[in-house]
């Protein structure tokens, strides 16, 4: 295979997005996560809380459970590239992950509505979103030897959309044919195929195992296409060789005033994106009423404008520079964050709706379109600044350094909204800590400088010469 073309590189390259997607869209964020409130709720409710407090209290442990993912995420996340970058590989790490990715997901196949225990639950996810995290920094490590400088930010944007194209695809197949309503049939009527008991909620929890299996195949062309670059020399450098080289390159931040400055941004608006990202289903279950699988309609809508906006992003990083596509997709971004929180039953933007009013719910989707639309061009944008800003030579490291930023508050957000929510007991209050981690993000945003302090790393430490 080692006449593979720079096309197939490309293409297997993107099709990690493609496979890994779904655990963002259909564990993440539309199925499982509102899946899991909902049956948590519904214990909470059955040990005597009242609904709206056992609604917030199932939104809360979602919120401490990503907590504690995304705390070993950014702990462990910059010194795995920096050991990474030491030892001059990285698709032996894709493996391993790739494996903590399917066993996670496929464990999620235990929330029978009766018998599921919450904290395996939570260990189970969290196992699969670290193996998806982890993954992901290899992967996009890879990015700057796929193309030319300019040719990234369209390799980067094309990659995303295939991301959110295959998201997509499968929340539509667990629609259309798994997951089930209150009534027990699927979008189109018919009862959970494969004859899964609806009454068990099998369709909806086959949300987990379809993950893995739809990871596993698709992953296929990414393994037998992409390849270590060239001049990729294995090393057989030890952790502490690492370390030491982790160590170098984070005293040498505060003197790397536009990649200090930027890992600061993108920690804070990537942290409220995620948020939105995690919580828009559960909010959508406990605020409106809406079932799982009005959730996924939203989900569908929302991957869609996000595969469209994420395609033209990368064009507008080819012609402009990722630095306006970040800065116009955060100003979007808060906006919608204000009018999620101002958005109930009652209400819009704090005008008084008739009751049974379809106005919220067109309000909802039209934030989810936005969110989507946004946070497509955010993310592709954003990796390809982190290129621009990071060491060549530290690539792995630096997208370390960057799950670090993206995790550090990640944790942060889902705490923020848990401990909110808990202190208020309301759900729309309980997302506002969003609003002020995309005006911080967008401030720190200033000082960034399009191509970076490229010319201050070989003063200031031999891991950013």
């Amino acid at each position: 295979m080692a006449d593979v073309s720079a096309r197939k590189r490309i293409w297997g390259w993107m099709m990690f997005d493609w496979a890994s997607q779904p655990y963002n869209t259909l564990l993440l964020t539309f199925i499982f996560g509102p899946y899991f409130a909902e049956i948590t709720a519904g214990r909470l409710l059955d040990g005597g809380l009242a609904p709206e407090a056992a609604r917030a209290e199932a939104q809360a442990l979602w919120g401490y459970g990503l907590t504690f993912a995304g705390v070993i995420i950014a702990v462990l996340a910059p010194v795995l590239g920096a050991i990474a970058d030491s030892r001059g590989r990285r698709l032996p790490y894709v493996w391993l992950f790739s494996a903590l990715y399917v066993i996670g997901a496929a464990g999620l196949w235990l929330a029978d509505p009766v018998s599921f225990s919450i904290p395996l639950l939570l260990v189970f996810f969290g196992i699969g979103l670290i193996g998806t995290e982890f993954a992901t920094i290899f992967t996009n490590a890879m990015l700057p030897s796929l193309g030319s400088r300019d040719q990234i930010g369209a390799i980067s944007g094309s990659g995303w959309a295939w991301g959110y194209v295959g998201g997509v695809v499968a929340l539509a197949l667990m629609l259309l044919l798994f997951a089930e309503n209150a009534t027990g049939v699927t979008l189109i009527g018919i009862q959970p195929v494969l004859g899964l008991d609806p009454v068990a909620r099998e369709g909806t929890r086959f949300v987990g195992p379809f993950t893995a299996l739809w990871f596993i195949v698709f992953m296929i062309p990414f393994f037998l296409w992409v390849r270590e670059p060239k001049d990729a020399v294995v090393r057989g450098a030890s952790v502490r060789e690492g370390l030491r080289d982790l160590v170098q390159t984070v005293r040498a931040l505060p003197g790397n005033t536009s990649l200090s400055s930027y890992l600061g941004s993108s920690m804070l608006y990537r942290d409220a994106l995620n948020g939105m990202y995690t919580f828009g289903g559960v909010y959508a279950l406990g605020v409106l009423g809406w079932s799982v699988v009005d959730i996924g309609v939203f989900g569908i809508v929302a991957a869609i404008t996000g595969a469209i906006f994420a395609w033209f992003g990368g064009r507008a990083d080819r012609r402009f520079g990722p630095k306006p596509v970040i800065r116009v997709c955060i100003v979007v971004l808060l906006l919608v964050a204000v009018t999620i929180a101002t958005i109930s039953r009652t209400s819009v933007l704090g005008i008084v709706v008739a009751e049974g009013s379809a106005l919220p719910d067109i309000a909802y989707y039209i934030c989810g379109a936005l969110i989507g639309a946004a946070g497509g061009a955010l993310q592709s944008a954003s990796r390809t600044m982190m290129v621009r800003q990071a060491n060549p030579a530290r690539m792995t490291e630096a997208f370390g350094l960057f799950a670090l930023a993206g995790k550090a508050t990640t944790f942060l957000a889902p705490a923020l909204i848990a401990i909110v929510t808990d202190l208020t007991g309301s759900q729309q209050l309980g997302v506002t800590p969003l609003i002020g981690l995309f005006l911080a993000g967008l401030v720190l945003l200033a000082w960034v400088k399009p191509d970076g302090d490229r010319a201050e790393w070989s003063e200031s430490s031999p891991s950013l010469a």
